[in-house]
């Protein structure tokens, strides 16, 4: 399949929440939010496929040192494919010089994110105050 990743900011709220809706992402719930969110990020990835968007990835930095990962998911019909590693390798172009890069996984995105590189961060415990269910 000839995907098409590319940084961006041109999103329809529909499109976006289709995809979250499609990963179980409680985000769908708070459209006006999460567009607002993604609209904020730093900077924005995403996958299409034929004009479909099946993925989308952002970041949120000090724009010198310290970059995180927050929304990163793909189209569970289009997941094993490659698609979140080559959005991953888009956005970390912007980030690769960078002293902190940091993400929260959990579940089967663990492992997907330590063939990415990342690993568990020291002896550090993941902590939030969290409105979602879906973690």
């Amino acid at each position: 399949m000839n995907f098409h990743i590319t940084l961006t900011d041109q999103l329809s709220t529909e499109e976006v929440i289709s995809l979250y809706r499609a990963n179980d992402w409680s985000a769908a719930e708070k459209p006006e939010a999460l567009m607002a969110a993604l609209r904020g990020s730093h900077s924005l990835v995403t996958a299409r496929l034929a004009g479909r968007l099946i993925g989308l990835g952002n970041a949120i930095s000090d724009g010198h040192l310290v970059v995180y990962y927050p929304h990163f998911l793909v189209h569970p019909d289009y997941q094993g494919q490659g698609v979140g590693r080559l959005m991953m390798k888009e956005i970390q172009s912007i980030y690769a010089g960078f002293h902190q890069q940091m993400l929260t996984a959990d579940g089967d995105a663990v492992l997907f994110y330590e063939t990415l590189g990342f690993v568990r961060a020291g002896k550090t415990e993941p902590m939030w105050i969290y409105a979602g269910t879906d973690h």
